[in-house]
């Protein structure tokens, strides 16, 4: 499009606007790692930028193309993902959609004795503000209202001990990993009702995070799914554990009611200054050193910019681990980011098993959410398929599989019209 509008100069169009990205980008780096007179200097450099991008394109007459060739771009993303395989069988299809979840899904029975603990402080007090203890009640649940201070993990127990034949969790991801542990060790089911603030596992189970009374047909009109869980060392997680900046900034008391305020002033010493941590991760044959932060997902996340599901996981049963890593030490780091993987500031992979270590004791680390200390290295690990959920037959988002990664080779070669050899495979593009 830009090539249509403005011949060859559009190349230098796209120089410039690589360059407003370049330098938003290390608006964002001073920003974050540095304080005082260089910080403003950043929150400018990172509105100015990509504002004055905007402008020259408007000058000359090309923001409609830019814009346009956004649109395109994020419509190619979407195509490359779910580009069909050349000559696939409706049994292979079947196959595929059995391997995502979604035929291998199971009908089940109503539970006798279902147990449900409820955290009346999570999402702001929605378990009070959608009745859910009454609607529990109502539908034969035994229900305990958590207070604070109280063990979680040896509620699940004991609930499991006096006869539970289904454990859930009101709440947010951190009290669901903790009841999901137990219920997975005890093979039984478990419901996830999305009562806490972000609830991030609810939504890629595809549940209503804006209803969550609507979780609990899955007592009665549900289905079952295998699903993974994470472990780093032994806590698990539905959700992923975080090391590095973030996981150091949540154990300031100061973060949970001044969260913009805490970061900003904890993030320049552990960027830069003489207590910040470099970590090494060690994925299989893989390792990467001098990371500010890295983040462990159990099952890999979709790309930020995917415009089909952003920052979704497409599945929970690869028994793969996702790993985001960020390496960011200076001002050139930054602005080279913007050339995503090859940069080397942003580097993701998959992997069964991740081993973290900073040469320190200990570690800190954000499990889904809550700070805790793991003494170092620590081992994170996949346990396929490991949890029995139990999800209402008909969820509003319900993920449609199909999430590989977009494959390029096949879409250029349908593109030009030129037949597409069975060795590309639908779902990396790479050859058998």
């Amino acid at each position: 499009m830009p090539l249509v509008a403005a011949g060859l100069r559009s190349v230098l169009w796209v120089l410039v606007g690589l360059a407003g990205l370049a330098l938003a980008a290390v608006g964002v780096w001073w920003v974050l790692a540095h304080t005082g007179v260089l910080r403003v200097l950043g929150a400018v450099l990172s509105v100015a930028a990509p504002v004055t991008v905007f402008a020259l394109y408007a000058a000359f007459g090309l923001l409609g193309p830019a814009l346009v060739s956004l649109a395109l771009w994020a419509l190619a993303v979407t195509a490359a993902r779910t580009v069909p395989a050349h000559g696939h069988t409706v049994s292979e299809r079947t196959e595929r959609a059995r391997q995502t979840g979604q035929a291998g899904q199971s009908v089940v029975k109503e539970p006798r004795a279902p147990w449900i603990l409820m955290n009346p402080r999570s999402g702001g007090g929605k378990v009070g503000r959608f009745q859910l203890a009454e609607k529990a009640r109502a539908a034969g649940c035994r229900v305990v209202l958590l207070d604070a201070g109280q063990d979680v993990v040896e509620l699940a127990r004991q609930a499991v001990a006096e006869g539970a034949d289904l454990l859930a969790v009101a709440g947010g991801d951190g009290t669901q990993a903790l009841v999901a542990e137990v219920a997975a060790h005890h093979d039984l089911p478990f419901v996830v009702i999305p009562a806490g603030t972000r609830n991030h596992f609810a939504l890629d189970l595809g549940l209503d995070r804006d209803d969550p009374a609507a979780a609990l047909r899955a007592l009665t009109d549900g289905v079952e799914l295998r699903v993974d869980l994470g472990y780093a060392a032994d806590r698990v997680f539905v959700n992923n554990a975080s090391f590095g900046t973030y996981a150091s900034v949540v154990t300031d008391p100061a973060y949970r009611d001044a969260k913009t305020r805490t970061t900003l002033r904890t993030l320049p010493g552990l960027l830069t200054g003489e207590e910040a941590l470099r970590l090494r991760a060690r994925a299989g044959r893989t390792r990467v050193d001098g990371l500010q932060a890295l983040l462990v997902s159990n099952n890999p996340y979709g790309r930020a910019v995917d415009a089909a599901r952003p920052g979704r996981r497409e599945r929970l049963d690869s028994g793969l681990l996702g790993l985001v890593c960020v390496r960011v030490g200076s001002t050139a780091d930054a602005a080279r980011i913007v050339r995503g993987p090859r940069s080397g500031g942003l580097v993701r992979l998959t992997a069964e098993e991740v081993v973290v270590e900073a040469g320190t004791d200990t570690l800190p680390v954000g499990i889904d959410g809550e700070h805790v200390v793991l003494p170092s290295p620590v081992v994170c690990r996949s346990a396929p398929g490991a949890l029995r959920v139990r999800v209402p037959r008909h969820r509003p988002h319900a993920p449609r599989g199909g999430g590989a990664a977009a494959d390029w080779p096949r879409v250029a070669r349908l593109a030009l019209g030129r037949p597409v050899p069975d060795r590309w495979t639908a779902r990396s593009g790479s050859r058998r």
